[in-house]
């Protein structure tokens, strides 16, 4: 008689975890209720309970593992497109101000960019840091940066952008 009404009992457990699934941030259980639902048909289609439970665990982690690398790959989590930079990466070519001189043997001073303060070394050849200067940051390495003045821009930077179309 249990088998008999095992496919009640895996539909109720389908139902169950589909509507669990609402309330969680997951996206997991929605596809343990599909494999409940496919195991009630088959229960249903008269498969025996080791059928049942191999389909049920089959199909559940096979629509898991297929949706978690749609999910990453099509809503973010994957690499980041050519081209764009976010945070500390986004560091090289910004422009900054000095707010601590350079001291000690490494010239090491303070450098304000985007608003946050980072340790800051001169790049090689330039001079010390003086509180004021605005320089351009030319690397990241680790939690500090190096960076050149910024009338000692790179030929790439210097260059102008073409102005717009003055209105008579």
């Amino acid at each position: 008689m249990s088998e008999e009404l095992a496919w009640i009992l895996w539909t109720v457990l389908g139902v169950v975890l589909i509507i669990a699934e609402v309330f969680t941030p997951g996206f997991v259980l929605l596809w343990f209720g599909v494999g409940a639902l496919a195991a009630a048909l088959a229960s249903f289609l008269g498969a025996g309970l080791g059928a049942q439970f191999l389909i049920f665990i089959a199909l559940s982690s096979l629509l898991t593992v297929l949706s978690r690398s749609i999910f990453v790959n099509y809503f973010g989590g994957g690499p980041e497109p050519e081209g764009l930079k976010t945070g500390a990466a986004s560091l090289p070519g910004q422009v900054g101000t000095v707010v601590t001189s350079s001291r000690g043997a490494l010239n090491e001073g303070a450098v304000k960019v985007f608003g946050s303060v980072w340790t800051a070394y001169p790049a090689e050849g330039e001079p010390p840091l003086e509180a004021g200067d605005r320089v351009v940051v030319e690397s990241l390495r680790g939690a500090s940066i190096y960076v050149r003045r910024e009338g000692a821009l790179p030929e790439w930077r210097a260059q102008e952008l073409p102005r717009s179309v003055e209105r008579e």
